[in-house]
């Protein structure tokens, strides 16, 4: 079978975006990172793509390689007319629950981008509340739109990075491996040492899982 090309791989994806584009004028695409994780912020990025300026490849990040998604990011970064990235830590996300902290991370996001969008395309079925513009929720946007899955790339590869960065200050966590998800393995090292302040509490409360005296 032959292999796809970027440019094959991302067109349908562009053409969604045209659609967009043609009906509503200028418009951004959102998604976040790192929800499910037991530790660590919920990463959310909001990106405007120069239609003129494409980056081909682009998918959902979960589909991507490592390796392509930082290829990717960087690209992103240089050609998108805008684009934004918040993280959300675990204080917040204790406070608010993990649905208000993303919607909300979602919200400076947008509030954050240089250039004002006419509409809004948000993965998933929900869009923040109290935004200022019109706004759209596409379930599995980050496959369906290019505008969505640029957004979805910022946010992975920005909360990889920052778990990298983290590890290397919690080496006996080994958060370069598993990122702050739930592993048998995470479990294990957290009962041996600990909860530390990057910890969300309310996950691991919620769980039923919360070392003695730890």
């Amino acid at each position: 079978m032959k292999r796809r090309t970027d440019e094959e791989i991302s067109a349908p994806l562009y053409a969604y975006d045209a659609d967009i584009r043609a009906q509503y004028g200028c418009f951004a695409g959102v998604d976040e990172a790192g929800r499910g994780p037991l530790c660590g912020p919920v990463c959310v990025a909001a990106c405007i793509l120069d239609p003129e300026d494409p980056v081909y490849g682009i998918n959902d990040s979960k589909k991507l390689s490592e390796k392509k998604r930082e290829v990717l990011f960087d690209q992103i970064v240089e050609k998108a007319l805008a684009y934004k990235i918040v993280f959300v830590g675990p204080d917040i996300i204790d406070r608010d629950n993990i649905l208000n902290a993303t919607m909300g991370g979602m919200r400076q996001a947008v509030e954050g981008l240089d250039i004002v969008p006419n509409l809004v395309l948000v993965d998933g079925n929900r869009i923040p509340a109290g935004l200022t513009m019109p706004a759209q929720p596409v379930v599995k946007g980050d496959a369906t739109s290019a505008s969505i899955g640029a957004a979805s790339i910022l946010a992975k590869v920005s909360r990889d990075r920052y778990m990298l960065e983290l590890d290397k200050q919690y080496p006996q966590y080994q958060l370069a491996k598993h990122k702050g998800y739930g592993t048998k393995l995470h479990y294990e090292l957290i009962a041996q040492y600990g909860i530390q302040p990057f910890y969300r509490r309310s996950f691991l409360k919620k769980q039923g899982y919360w070392p003695e005296g730890k």
